[in-house]
């Protein structure tokens, strides 16, 4: 007889998975709560950063990762998420439940749960060799399927606007102690089960073209810099959403991670960029410069090609299951 219902093993594989997620500094900040025909995804606001991320928005993205990751976790493992977001006002860490039925996982599903364990955050310069314009449509559609929209940063115009909000951010939190004691706090470790370990992080100035991204000290990633003369290649994509409320934020982190897994299967390098987002003067002008005031920025991404001869990154750690999990209480 076929089972309606996965059975925990399933079911707790499909999260360690979903916690394979990117989030702000790896702070992993998501709880699980698992019943016999349910999950439940909660906001763990122990994990918060507030001077890095005031708003919470940050927190929000990677919840959101983590629940898309859990849907293709699942489908990989032949069933479909049924998930309600946000499904109690009264409890708002609640952020999504899930319910589960029996489902044969399309080929895209299949190469998307396959990229999970193989998904890094690469913070090195990339090759310059361009995104096949294939491999771009692709993963606007991967957006588009999450309800947001993913526009490519392109033109002079709009990349020195965005050199300037990511240099304005960067001097408004550097200027922070607040800011920097957390930076120092989530990075530079050699051992552990989250943060941004020494070996994930470049060490010194992240110099891309003409972007300079955020630093994480004690980091010790040899980066290997293009050839001479030879540009770093990335495309910056943006992720943004009409409106700018909860809902959406989380949708925007499953965008974000439907476009960093596929862009995993096609053989890309990829990072999240948050910092320019993250200071409220900068991403405003962001809006209003580069996107004409029409969708609410919530996450960049490079994505590329990386560098040749590039060591393969270590995968960055994660909590035991058994930290992020517990059972549902039964009434």
């Amino acid at each position: 007889m076929e089972r309606k219902q996965p059975d925990q093993d399933t079911i707790r594989a499909a999260v360690a998975l979903a916690c394979r997620a990117p989030s702000v500094h790896n702070t992993q900040p998501w709880r699980w709560r698992i019943g016999d025909r349910t999950v439940h995804l909660y906001a763990d606001r122990t994990r918060a950063v507030p001077a890095t991320d005031p708003t919470g928005a940050d927190l929000l993205l990677g919840c959101g990762a983590a629940l898309h990751h859990l849907r293709i976790a699942l489908a990989g493992l032949g069933w479909r998420a049924i998930v309600h977001r946000l499904p109690n006002p009264a409890e708002p860490d609640h952020l999504a439940a899930v319910e589960f039925a029996r489902h044969e996982p399309t080929e895209a599903e299949v190469a998307m749960a396959a990229a999970i364990p193989r998904r890094r955050t690469d913070r090195r310069h990339y090759s310059s060799w361009d995104v096949p314009r294939a491999v771009s449509l692709l993963l606007e559609e991967r957006a588009a399927e999450e309800g947001v929209v993913l526009r490519e940063v392109t033109g002079s115009r709009d990349r020195f606007e965005l050199a300037a909000v990511i240099g304005q951010a960067a001097a408004w939190q550097d200027a922070n102690p607040a800011y920097r004691w957390e930076l120092r706090q989530w990075s530079g470790g050699h051992a552990g089960s989250d943060g941004v370990p020494a070996a994930n992080a470049p060490a010194g100035v992240r110099q891309h073209g003409d972007l300079r991204l955020r630093e994480f000290p004690g980091g010790e990633l040899v980066d290997r810099l293009p050839g001479e003369g030879e540009e770093d290649g990335a495309a910056l994509l943006v992720l943004g959403t009409s409106s700018d409320d909860r809902l959406s934020v989380l949708r925007a982190g499953e965008a974000l991670s439907a476009v960093l897994l596929e862009a995993t299967g096609a053989g890309l390098a990829s990072c999240p960029l948050s910092q320019p987002f993250e200071v409220v003067t900068t991403r405003d002008r962001f809006r209003d410069e580069v996107l004409d005031g029409s969708l609410w920025p919530q996450i960049l991404v490079r994505v590329g090609w990386a560098a040749f001869g590039a060591d393969p990154l270590p995968p960055t750690p994660r909590r035991p299951v058994r930290e992020v999990v517990e059972e549902l209480q039964k009434s």
